[in-house]
């Protein structure tokens, strides 16, 4: 049997023209071909003789990096060339020697293409795994520019819309000055409208500033002590009147609410308490009952809002907490705030959970499903840092 690397090499010239042919079906690409087909032999031929795959390998990492070669055929893989190559070979170990000789052969170079495939994938595995990582980096800063023009434009939006809003209620308060308003008696009717109006879209515009500080991170918290107790106090006393309107029983254990001082701003503090509260007002069904009770953990307040309302899907449980993420129908949203059900931009949420988080505590919710029949209810629970009482510090979360 001839030595592996003296058969290549006297052949050298006939393997490469009937891979040229196989792989080249366009004359134009016949000269580049050519040559890769002869790198890869030249290659081949080196490996055998030193026993070592480095060289052929070599020309492997050169197709993979390359991500192209110039060969006439479609692939996502070299692997389909380096077929052909081999069979080539077979076929021609075939033709030109004895069948003994030529088993032989096989057997001694089938080692090597299988080193070579084996090879071939990795390399074409980690190629394609660090491109899927080129392009999901990429997807991720693309994501966070048009995150930050959402929050920009989203900031610049309300803020724009304040002028118009503040001319309404100038122009409104002016109106009930005038001879109309005390003579025509619809006229506090029709005045107490845009009012109400007015009051809703300054609410809106101001849940759209927070959000846009929360996202940028640029809301002012003045830290000072606070009483939780007050707080819940603060937050039931300002849905009371929502609540009562729709038959709902609002109850608090006080003796569970820890009565010592902690850290926190007091006006944020009550702005996320009154919207979790609001939420399980307004998805709690008429004559239904809102709880809040309260438990110490190792370093932690964990105040409880417990309705019996309609509940929550237990996929929805996280994407309750996203900005603009109202569920249900969206032709509620232009309903009140505090009706059963009723719609609204989805804001409230997201403004306590990013203001509780500042805090360096956190919101979640639980419950067993969504049911308007039965009502399983929801819990949520605002997870407050027990931390000591300090001096007034202005910070930026």
């Amino acid at each position: 049997m001839p030595e592996i690397s003296s058969w290549l090499s006297a052949n050298l010239d006939t393997l490469i023209t009937n891979a040229a042919n196989h792989l080249a079906q366009r004359e134009s690409l016949k000269s580049e071909v050519t040559d890769s087909i002869e790198a890869f032999f030249d290659g081949l031929v080196r490996t055998v003789s030193i026993q070592s795959p480095i060289p052929l390998n070599t020309i492997l990492i050169d197709w993979v990096e390359s991500s192209s070669a110039p060969f006439d055929v479609e692939m996502t893989s070299f692997a389909p060339v380096l077929t052909v190559l081999k069979q080539v070979t077979w076929d021609l170990i075939l033709e030109s020697l004895p069948l003994e000789d030529a088993v032989n052969l096989l057997v001694s170079l089938d080692q090597v293409f299988t080193d070579a495939f084996v090879y071939l994938a990795r390399l074409e595995g980690d190629a394609l795994i660090t491109r899927m990582r080129r392009q999901l980096q990429q997807a991720e800063k693309r994501i966070e520019h048009l995150d930050r023009n959402k929050s920009n434009f989203i900031a610049v939006a309300a803020h724009e819309l304040r002028t118009p809003l503040t001319l309404v209620e100038g122009y409104t308060s002016m109106i009930g000055t005038t001879e109309w308003y005390r003579v025509d008696t619809q006229a506090p009717v029709l005045v107490e409208g845009i009012y109400s109006g007015t009051r809703r879209l300054k609410e809106i515009i101001n849940d759209l500033i927070d959000v846009s500080l929360l996202d940028l991170k640029l809301m002012e918290f003045h830290l000072q002590p606070v009483w939780l107790q007050q707080i819940v106090y603060s937050a039931e006393r300002s849905v009371a009147k929502t609540a009562s309107s729709r038959q709902i029983t609002l109850e608090i254990d006080n003796q569970s609410i820890p009565s010592f001082s902690i850290t926190g701003d007091p006006d944020r503090l009550l702005q996320a308490f009154q919207k979790i509260l609001m939420n399980a007002v307004k998805y709690t069904p008429d004559g239904g009952t809102v709880r809040i009770q309260a438990r110490e953990l190792p370093g932690f307040a964990d105040i409880m809002v417990i309705d019996n309302g309609i509940g929550i899907e237990p996929a929805n449980l996280s994407l309750i907490f996203d900005p603009f993420s109202a569920l249900g129908n969206s032709a509620l949203h232009s309903s009140g705030k505090t009706k059963f059900k009723g719609g609204g931009p989805g804001l409230g949420l997201p403004i306590a959970k990013g203001i509780i988080e500042a805090h360096g505590g956190t919101v979640w919710a639980e419950s067993d499903g969504y049911d308007e029949e039965k009502c399983p209810g929801s819990t949520f629970h605002i997870m407050i840092p027990l931390r000591p009482v300090q001096a007034d510090i202005k910070v930026e979360a």
